[in-house]
């Protein structure tokens, strides 16, 4: 994988990246703006501002141009909103590459924001909310980032709240954008199979209309904890869902490459430590996994399954277990290589298409400001040492790091002393 990045006299950056054999190219536009850029009052607004921008441009005045236009030409489309930014991208036939870039950059420069689709698309989102509180297995990752920031942007839900989103007037959401969607705070990237040589000509065309201001920024996450936290929301369910949050570190630290292999020992593939023990020991869940999300000033480092209601206290001791024997043991030289060589190869395989390579630079690039190669990131996983990996886990497992969010029918009282990682 190659990649070329530009930065126009806008501020706008380019990043290219060919794939000459490839059928498909995909544009991918992403912008520094999502829930933590928000005030309690906007919180929810970079996701609804995502849904708006489908709802019709002058040049394409109803939804259903946008998406006919698309399905012509049998494109996939769609768009997604995170803490710290939000994308919008569309994949087709390399030969509709003019027809792709022109409805993204319309749809991001020229919404219309008409205020009987914001209403109609207000009760989309009330729908989608309330869709998501309903699947415990998502609604307890929601719940985790309340009890581990509080009341802050990184602990609100991403869609705002209801009350939040019913009240969003145009005049708002035309303010939020204006403040966000500059070109310098923007990339666009074009992955698969175009002309090099005029794409740039392409892209400075297609974005002439972007505002070149200075762009609004974001509070600091303020984090305080000196115990284990727990928040447990009662639900009657047929298994508890859990997720353990332990308070990483942000995207820049030096030991992300460790942290890759840490998490690839907990919870990298079926032969992994969690899924050997809770699934096929215990029998004590269907889905175990483990995942680091980093973000720009923090990270939280999560541990997430579906357990037997029955059998929620063994599940949190044994899960512990498997972090305090990280802590205490060096991980074994055939098990460090297996894991090594398991995140090589999903690394690469998961880079096959125009899509997932467009993602894999716009996540680098809007968090860390710069893009490094898969075989690079392979490279500084293959050097990472059992004993790098232990030091890590001390320094993570900690008790005044640990957070537990639960789901089901659990009580606080029952799971409290059990929350120890010595």
């Amino acid at each position: 994988m190659k990649f070329n990045k530009t930065t126009l006299s806008s501020g706008l950056r380019l990043v290219t990246i060919p794939m000459p054999d490839n059928p498909s190219v995909t544009v991918l536009v992403m912008v520094e703006a999502g829930s933590k850029y928000e005030t309690k009052a906007e919180s929810g607004m970079s996701h609804f501002l995502e849904h708006m921008v489908f709802k019709g441009t002058p040049k394409r005045p109803k939804a259903s141009d946008i998406s006919r236009e698309l399905d012509s030409i049998g494109a996939q489309y769609n768009a997604f909103t995170a803490q710290e930014f939000t994308g919008y991208y569309a994949k087709a036939d390399a030969r509709h590459l003019d027809i792709i870039l022109d409805v993204i950059s319309d749809l991001y420069q020229n919404p219309l924001f008409d205020e009987k689709e914001m209403e109609k698309e207000k009760g989309v989102i009330v729908e989608e909310i309330k869709m998501y509180r309903d699947l415990p297995q998502k609604h307890v990752q929601d719940v985790l980032m309340e009890l581990v920031y509080g009341d802050q942007p990184s602990g609100w839900n991403i869609a705002g709240t209801e009350e939040n989103v019913r009240s969003f007037s145009r005049a708002a959401l035309s303010d939020y954008r204006s403040r966000h969607y500059v070109a310098p705070a923007t990339v666009v990237f074009v992955a698969g199979s175009f002309d090099e040589q005029a794409i740039a000509v392409k892209v400075r065309a297609a974005f002439n209309g972007l505002d070149d201001g200075s762009k609004a920024g974001k509070p600091s996450v303020s984090e305080a904890q000196d115990r284990p936290a727990i928040r447990i929301e009662a639900k009657e369910t047929d298994q508890t869902h859990l997720v353990f949050g332990f308070r990483s570190f942000p995207i820049k630290d030096p030991r992300m490459p460790a942290m890759q292999v840490l998490s690839g020992v907990l919870g990298a593939g079926m032969s992994s430590r969690l899924f050997s023990k809770m699934r096929d020991e215990l029998g004590i869940c269907y889905y175990i996994r483990a995942a680091n999300d980093p973000f720009t000033d923090h990270g939280l480092f999560t541990i997430s399954a579906g357990v037997d209601n029955a059998r929620v206290g063994e599940a949190i001791r044994e899960i512990l277990q498997e972090c305090i024997r990280l802590k205490t043991e060096l991980v074994p030289e055939a098990e460090l290589r297996k894991v090594k060589d398991y995140l090589a190869g999903t690394t690469m395989l998961e880079l096959e298409t125009s899509e997932a390579r467009a993602e894999f630079a716009g996540y680098q690039e809007i968090l860390k400001g710069s893009i490094e190669m898969p075989d690079a990131v392979i490279s500084k996983i293959k050097t990472v040492t059992a004993a790098e990996v232990t030091a890590l886990a001390k320094d993570l497992f900690k008790e005044e790091r640990l957070n537990l969010a639960m789901v089901g029918r659990a009580k606080t009282a029952d799971i409290e002393g059990l929350l120890r990682l010595s």
